[in-house]
C-alpha cells in the first residue's frame, strides 16, 4: 500500500530546504520501491536547491544513495524485495542509438519513476508533485525510482560508504578512467579536490598513473588529496597551474587533466595544462550562464588530443558499482576516506554551509533503520572488520 516518508525538499530558490512529509505510492510496472539507509550530501542538491540546475521546484533532494528494495512493480526482473542496491541516476535503456551501438554508458534515453511522489498532509502544498532530484530523490526514509536504478552491490559494504558511488565518487573516478582513459605510467592533474576531484586522484592511482598532480586554493583539501594518492600538490591561489604542471611533468603538461570544479577559468587551466595530444576533461558541473572560455582556434588545431566532458564518470552502474564496491572491501579503494561525517536529515542545510567553507569532503545523512543493527559508527566498524577479513584472505 502507498506509503508517507520523511523527506528533504527545497520549496523554492535558494530558500532553506525543509523537512516534510511526503506520499510515495506503490511501485507501478518497471518500478521499485527502496527503503533508503544512506545518502551522501552532494553539491548537485546545492545546485538544485539554488536554481543551478532548474526551476521546477519543489525539488525532493539527496541521489547518493544506499538501500533495501522493499517493492517491486509488474515486469521487475533486475531486483527483488530484500535486495541491497545503489541508486544510480542512469538506468539505460537499452534501445537508444547509444545503446544499439554498444555504448550504454552514453544512453540517451535513461528511465525514471512514471509516478510522482507528493507532499502529503497537512502541508498547505499538499498534492503538489515533487521533482526528484537526478530522478532520485533520497533524502528520505522511503523513494520510489525505476527499477534499473537500483544496482545489486555486495552487502557487506555499510550504506555509508556504498552510497557515494551513486554520484561523486563514480563522476570523480569514472572521469579519471573511463572518460580520460588514465592508465599505467600516465601522468594526471586533477584541478578541484572536493569530493569528484578526489575521487579522480584515487581512481588514478588505482589504475596506475605515477605522477598525480592535485590543483586546489584549499590546503585541507590539498591535504586529503595527497591521502588518496596525489604525489604532488599545487595551491592555486599561490601558483600559476599551467606552469606548475608543465614543471612537474618534465616542461610538457600532463597526459590528462581534469576539471572538478567547471568554471571558465579552470577549463582554461585544464585546456593549457595538458601535454600535446592530452585529454582535458570537463567533469564539473558549470551553471546554465557560463561561457566556454576564448580559446584561439590555431591553439585548438595545434594541440592536437581531445576535449572531452564526462557524464557520470562515462560509468556503467551494473558492471562498476559492484567491481568498484568489490575493491573497497578488498582494502584497494578507500572510500571511508570519502565520509567526513554522518548526519540526520534535519542536518542537511547545516551540511550544505560545511559544504561550501570547505570543512567535509561528504556529510552522509544516515536513516534510523533497527534492522541494521547499531549506530553508524558500529556499523563502520563492522565495514573495518569486513575489509580486514577480505585482505586477509587475498
Amino acid at each position: 500500500m502507498p506509503r508517507t516518508s520523511t523527506a528533504v525538499i527545497s520549496r523554492s530558490k535558494g530558500a532553506p530546504v525543509e523537512t516534510v512529509t511526503i506520499n510515495v505510492p506503490d511501485p507501478g510496472p518497471g518500478e521499485a520501491v527502496v527503503r533508503v539507509q544512506a545518502c551522501g550530501v552532494c553539491h548537485t542538491d546545492l545546485h538544485y536547491r539554488d536554481g543551478g540546475i532548474g526551476d521546477d521546484y519543489p525539488f525532493l533532494l539527496g541521489h547518493e544513495a544506499a538501500g533495501i528494495v522493499e517493492q517491486v512493480g509488474d515486469g521487475v526482473t533486475e531486483v527483488a524485495p530484500g535486495d541491497y542496491v545503489v541508486l544510480n541516476w542512469r538506468a539505460v535503456c537499452g534501445e537508444c542509438r547509444a545503446c544499439r551501438k554498444g555504448k550504454p554508458w552514453y544512453c540517451f534515453n535513461t528511465h525514471n519513476a512514471e509516478q510522482k511522489m507528493t507532499i502529503a498532509e497537512p502541508d498547505p502544498d499538499a498534492g503538489t508533485e515533487l521533482t526528484a532530484a537526478l530522478g532520485i530523490g533520497a533524502f528520505t526514509d522511503y523513494t520510489l525510482v525505476a527499477a534499473g536504478q537500483c544496482t545489486k552491490v555486495n552487502p557487506d559494504a555499510q550504506p555509508e560508504v556504498a552510497g557515494l558511488l551513486g554520484c561523486g565518487v563514480m563522476a570523480g573516478l569514472g572521469a579519471a578512467i573511463n572518460t580520460g582513459g588514465v592508465g599505467r605510467g600516465d601522468s594526471i592533474a586533477v584541478i578541484g579536490c572536493g569530493g569528484v576531484g578526489v575521487a579522480a586522484i584515487a581512481g588514478a592511482r588505482l589504475a596506475g598513473a605515477t605522477t598525480i598532480i592535485a590543483v586546489d586554493i584549499d590546503p585541507r583539501k590539498l591535504d586529503k588529496a595527497t591521502e588518496l594518492g596525489a604525489t604532488h600538490t599545487v595551491n592555486s591561489s599561490e601558483t600559476d597551474v599551467v606552469q606548475a604542471v608543465q614543471e612537474l611533468t618534465d616542461g610538457n603538461g600532463a597526459d590528462v587533466v581534469v576539471d572538478a570544479v567547471g568554471r571558465p577559468e579552470t577549463w582554461k587551466q585544464a585546456f593549457y595544462a595538458r601535454d600535446l595530444a592530452g585529454t582535458a576533461v570537463l567533469v564539473g558541473v558549470p551553471t546554465p550562464q557560463m561561457t566556454v572560455p576564448e580559446l584561439p582556434l590555431l591553439d585548438v588545431f595545434g594541440r592536437g588530443g581531445a576535449l572531452k566532458s564526462s557524464w557520470y564518470g562515462d560509468c556503467l552502474p551494473s558492471r562498476d558499482f559492484p567491481m568498484l564496491i568489490d575493491l573497497y572491501l578488498q582494502g584497494r579503494l578507500p572510500l571511508d576516506a570519502f565520509v567526513s561525517e554522518t548526519i540526520g536529515l534535519g542536518d542537511v542545510e547545516a551540511a550544505f554551509d560545511k559544504m561550501r567553507s570547505g570543512e567535509v569532503l561528504r556529510s552522509v545523512v544516515v536513516l534510523p533503520d533497527s534492522e541494521q543493527g547499531g549506530a553508524p559508527a558500529d556499523r563502520a566498524n563492522d565495514a573495518a572488520s569486513n575489509r580486514t577479513t577480505a585482505e586477509a584472505g587475498r
